[in-house]
């Protein structure tokens, strides 16, 4: 007499990353989008408006328990994507730059799109991690609602992205600058900031003080690096003919 056989679909049992997901559905339904990403971790882009509310959430459920803030960053998202880095000579050849090729647009960011926060959280209990991504509606002036009266370890993350990008954190306890210094203006990490600054400043002697004057730093141009094999340096101390070659291909 032959076997009955099982008939019974095997049920893939979900990872614990899939189980994250299932219990932040559950918990904020509708208020989440989750982004696509190729690490292995869950991001998720939440309205301005509904950050303090999602927090609270992320931090107090059973199933999620985020405790902790782990960081707060800034991104300025200023031509992502869409151009090439500002530089004088190296452009499109030599240099990876993350851009599609032939999708260039000169077009900025779409109005409301520009800067973001983006929160790193912890669960210390259940050992999990979420990345959480809210965009700042105004660009001119970005604002998004301080999280320290959820995460009060949020409070110098804050003040960090306020200082190198700008972004005004309402409800925060002292919003102060955190890493330039004194009097200065302006938010470096800003893409439209640029990389040797407008200002230094230098000990005056005869003044007995600190002063700022206009940057004499000449801004640096990374070219492609070219490799010189000199015969001097071969082994065998050959009369072949001094070549160049380029970089791009490997020593390996």
């Amino acid at each position: 007499m032959s076997a009955i056989p099982d008939t019974t679909a095997a049920v893939a049992t979900p990872t614990r990353l899939e189980t994250l997901a299932q219990a932040i559905t559950a918990a904020l339904p509708g208020k989440l989008t989750a982004v696509a990403n190729h690490t292995g971790e869950l991001t998720y882009e939440v309205a301005a408006n509904e950050l303090l509310a999602v927090a609270q959430v992320l931090r107090e459920a059973p199933e999620l328990k985020f405790e902790m803030c782990m960081d707060v960053c800034g991104v300025d998202y200023l031509f992502h994507g869409h151009d090439e880095w500002n530089t004088e000579t190296a452009t499109s050849s030599g240099f990876s730059r993350g851009v599609a090729r032939g999708a260039q647009r000169a077009a900025k960011v779409a109005p409301g799109r520009r800067f973001a926060a983006v929160y790193h959280l912890l669960s210390i209990s259940l050992n999990q991690r979420l990345r959480l991504r809210v965009f700042c509606a105004d660009d001119d002036a970005p604002m998004v609602d301080s999280v320290t009266d959820i995460w009060a370890g949020a409070n110098w993350f804050e003040r960090e992205a306020f200082d190198l990008f700008g972004i005004l954190f309402k409800g925060h306890p002292d919003l102060r600058r955190l890493l330039t210094d004194y009097g200065f203006i302006g938010h470096p990490f800003r893409k439209d900031f640029p990389l040797s600054g407008h200002v230094e400043v230098r000990y005056d002697p005869e003044k007995g003080r600190v002063v700022y004057q206009p940057v004499t730093i000449d801004p640096r141009v990374l070219v492609p690096k070219v490799i010189r094999h000199d015969n001097r340096y071969d082994p065998a101390l050959t009369n072949a003919p001094v070549h160049t070659t380029s970089i791009a291909k490997s020593d390996g």
